[in-house]
């Protein structure tokens, strides 16, 4: 699907149905409008009143035109009220509008939506596109016999802006990059492996000229990254620590790294996952790879002035004779032993590894993001994540970064005290601790692999799936965060 600017007014457009936003309580037809509903001879205000709209937040009416029309169908969309306005709002709109549309069979649209003195031209557009892109993603790749529908929505005007607009365009290099991870976590464990994250990376690479280096066992030995190994010793897969970067022509502004938990299956190891433990939706455990890599794709595309590193220690959690045990010893790459208490908390041990690869880099801050513990999903539910951090501005950028993507964080607290749970008798910690906090031990935890670069660890459990449409994306995969990591890259 094709989306453009022009500076068509909606009484000139000519296509299958047109879109038109309203702030709640102010449906009142004037101007353009009112000309529009002249000669469409009342229907538009006739669709006002018969559906009772008001303009409220996610809501809509479709109606077909008869006479008198440029167009087949008119949809109207609800943005809420015309205050304190997020450029989510508009991102939300626009994933209504697209749904609307491609239920009317409308192979042309046109969208015209009021602007607010809140938000810039450049993101009104950009979360537009966003929208109507995010919405109309279809992942049909296992199914034998894909229904096709036999009118799909080609192309998508926005009206009365200047044309060309390079907001479109970076828009769909972040979708890309959003897409990119909600197929990467759909995607079964038998598909998505390490060896296939690597293979990602390596297309990524290609296409965008980023670098890449892949360390095998071996390498990864000879760093002495024993909990990273310790994971996935049982696998029959081998481990991948993948490293990419992107450099700009130039001196970079500044260096950062992101780090995203890359187990592509998780079965709990030998203290494995038991009925009702949702051990079939393991495959999404890679959830922070896919934003990372999804994240690269973007970056790849947009090309800021910005030095980015993105790591991932890809592995499988198995079992075999191979298998670490409850109670045995890892020793990670910075010389900290782990006492193994549970192998079900096997993430954190794989970014133990990679983030103190991450600091050697030299970079100015760090994020990780990993679908980490249930206990977050406890703490903030299915649609919010955890954010911890060493230092404030860096939070408070990634925040702000959030906010603009309409991804929700939630700033946790660094419980210094609560590290006292993961004490243990025999090596410097254990890998989880008491069944209270969970979350907060889990980011106390890998704080000991950071010594002195700004970091933050995301944890992403819960919104990395939908079970139903959240009112951007569909259900299933949702690509969070890629849009956050892009805008806390770019700012």
């Amino acid at each position: 699907m094709d989306i453009k600017t022009t500076e068509t007014s909606l009484l000139e457009w000519r296509g299958d149905g047109l879109a038109i936003g309203f702030w709640e309580d102010e449906v009142a037809l004037s101007g353009d409008l009112a000309t529009l509903d002249q000669a469409l001879q009342g229907i538009l205000q006739a669709a006002i009143e018969d559906a009772e709209f008001k303009g409220a937040v996610a809501s809509t009416v479709t109606t077909r035109v008869g006479v008198g029309g440029n167009f087949k169908k008119l949809i109207l969309v609800g943005l809420g009220k015309n205050e304190k306005v997020k450029v989510d709002r508009y991102r939300r709109a626009a994933a209504n509008i697209a749904r609307s549309a491609k239920k009317e069979k409308c192979e042309t649209l046109a969208v015209s939506l009021p602007t607010s003195s809140d938000i810039s031209a450049a993101l009104f557009t950009q979360a537009i596109s966003e929208g109507l892109w995010l919405a109309l993603h279809e992942d049909k790749r296992f199914k034998s016999k894909p229904e096709e529908s036999k009118k799909n929505l080609q192309e998508v005007h926005l009206l009365s802006l200047a044309g060309n607009d390079p907001a479109v365009a970076t828009a769909q290099s972040i979708v890309s990059g959003v897409n990119l991870a909600r197929e990467l976590v759909a995607a079964p464990a038998n598909v998505v492996t390490p060896a296939a994250l690597a293979a990602t990376a390596q297309e990524i690479a290609t296409a965008y000229g980023l670098e890449l280096k892949v360390l095998e066992r071996a390498d990864c030995e000879a760093l002495g990254m024993g909990a990273y190994l310790g994971v996935s010793q049982a696998s029959a897969l081998p481990p991948k620590f993948i490293h990419l970067t992107y450099k700009p022509t130039g001196t970079p502004r500044k260096k950062l790294a992101i780090v995203g938990k890359g187990v592509t299956f998780d079965s709990g190891g030998l203290n494995i996952k038991g009925a009702g433990s949702g051990i079939e939706t393991m495959k999404m455990d890679m959830g922070g790879a896919a934003a990372t890599l999804g994240a690269a794709k973007a970056i790849g595309q947009l090309k800021p002035d910005v030095e980015v590193h993105f790591i991932s220690a890809a592995a499988e959690n198995m079992i075999s004779g191979t298998a670490i045990h409850p109670g045995d010893i890892l020793t990670a790459s910075n010389g900290k032993t782990i006492e193994v208490n549970n192998t079900d908390a096997e993430g954190r041990l794989t970014l133990a590894d990679a983030l103190v690869y991450a600091e050697k880099l030299g970079v100015d801050a760090i994020v990780d993001l990993a679908t980490l513990t249930g206990a977050c999903i406890i703490a903030l539910g299915d649609d919010i994540s955890g954010l911890w951090s060493t230092q404030q501005d860096l939070a408070d950028s990634i925040l702000a970064a959030a906010e603009t993507a309409g991804e929700k964080f939630w700033q946790m607290p660094m419980e210094e005290k609560y590290f006292e749970g993961l004490k243990s008798p025999i090596a410097d910690m254990k890998n989880t601790g008491p069944r209270g906090g969970g979350s907060i031990t889990a980011a106390l935890f890998l704080k000991q692999f950071v010594n002195e670069v700004p970091w933050a660890h995301l944890d992403v459990a819960g919104p990395v799936w939908a079970d139903k449409d959240n009112g951007v994306n569909n259900a299933g995969a949702t690509g969070h965060p890629v849009r956050t990591l892009v805008n806390w890259v770019i700012s």
